[in-house]
């Protein structure tokens, strides 16, 4: 379709930003690839697929589990949310899948239940995030539960997460790294500490699995940095067209509530995206698009369908012109700045017009 916007999925990029977080953490260690929310809006079956070499596979819940299973994925999955019913306990084994056991109601409905197949299970401590997980005063009693109970598998492992390890102030995760040591030293199952951010910033929390996510598509964690600065590839290369162009006189404004107006006798481009394909709507004016290689600031309010250009940079623009909105020689977390808000919304609020194209 003219001017439908397009999303170019680089699956050899996402491969080589695995190799570097091989690199980092090395061989021993093993690495859970996190694709919840259908891999950070990358295409949840595609990525699995293509991150077919990693240990395990990270998804948010159940559903999604369940669609890599009937897509006859055999990576290991973990399902960070775990269960919320008997129901949904009973898939688990069934489907080979791992469960984060986070509450004490998940901890009593596996000792209630008899389980054919002993679940495989992360315990997860809460050492700072509070949001899910046991508090660290009562791990040692959840593991001893953990222990006894004939419906989990001996070798259970214990994860925490990291609240603020994209923080250049490194004393809040210090202290999280300082309190989960400390509750599980006498414990010799494994675990888990590292985001992406902790992968990047703090070696001690590489452990024995560590849990990669927005780094795997390209993207930097930190606010100050983007991916390239840390050898990663952009995944996702979002494009489109220029559907017009259109000359301005000085003084007219352009867009819903008239919010910019032309400075000077000029000519502007109306490009195919808008919000209705999930490009940011608070995007502001000044925020860049490649038009043949060449920044160009936007002007005006994104609306539903269009984005309207600035070409004063770049006047040799045809209809039909590629326009890139971000990915490679735009990284999507300088958009994600000009926008207000972080690369993972941008990434992840794609709506089904974009048309996904995986190479």
């Amino acid at each position: 379709m003219s001017g439908r916007a397009k999303a170019l999925i680089d699956l050899g990029a996402l491969r080589n930003n695995c190799d570097v977080v091989r690199r980092l953490v090395g061989n021993d260690c093993q690495i859970l690839a996190m694709i919840k929310a259908d891999a950070y809006g990358h295409g949840l079956l595609k990525v699995a697929d293509a991150l077919s070499e990693v240990d395990a596979l990270g998804v948010a819940n159940l559903d999604e589990a369940l669609l890599l299973r009937q897509r006859n994925i055999k990576t290991p999955v973990i399902v960070m949310s775990g269960f919320l019913s008997q129901e949904e306990l009973s898939l688990f084994p069934e489907n080979n899948l791992a469960a984060v056991v986070h509450h004490d109601a998940q901890l009593a409905l596996l000792e209630k239940v008899s389980l054919q197949t002993p679940l495989a299970v992360w315990l997860k401590i809460d050492t700072g995030m509070h949001r899910l997980g046991f508090s660290p005063d009562n791990v040692n009693t959840v593991v001893k539960r953990l222990k006894r109970c004939a419906s989990v598998q001996a070798d259970f492992g214990l994860m925490t997460h990291l609240a603020d390890a994209d923080n250049v102030d490194r004393q809040f995760t210090q202290a999280q790294l300082s309190e989960f040591f400390e509750v599980t030293q006498s414990l010799s199952q494994l675990k888990s500490i590292a985001n992406s951010a902790g992968i990047l910033a703090y070696r001690e929390s590489f452990q024995d699995m560590v849990r990669p996510g927005i780094m795997l598509y390209g993207v930097s964690p930190f606010s100050d940095r983007v991916g390239l600065d840390d050898h990663l590839q952009p995944v996702m290369h979002l494009t489109s067209q220029v559907i017009a162009t259109k000359d301005l006189k000085q003084g007219d404004k352009v867009g819903y509530g008239c919010t910019w107006e032309s400075p000077e006798d000029m000519r502007i481009a109306v490009v195919g995206i808008g919000y209705g394909d999930g490009y940011p709507r608070h995007a502001k004016n000044g925020t860049p698009v490649l038009i043949n290689g060449v920044r160009c600031p936007l002007v005006g309010r994104v609306s539903m369908d269009m984005i309207t250009v600035d070409l004063r940079h770049q006047p040799d623009v045809s209809v039909g012109d590629e326009v890139v909105l971000w990915g490679r020689g735009l990284p999507v977390e300088t958009i994600a700045a000009a926008a207000d808000t972080i690369a993972y919304e941008l990434l992840c609020q794609l709506t089904r017009r974009i048309a996904f194209v995986y190479v």
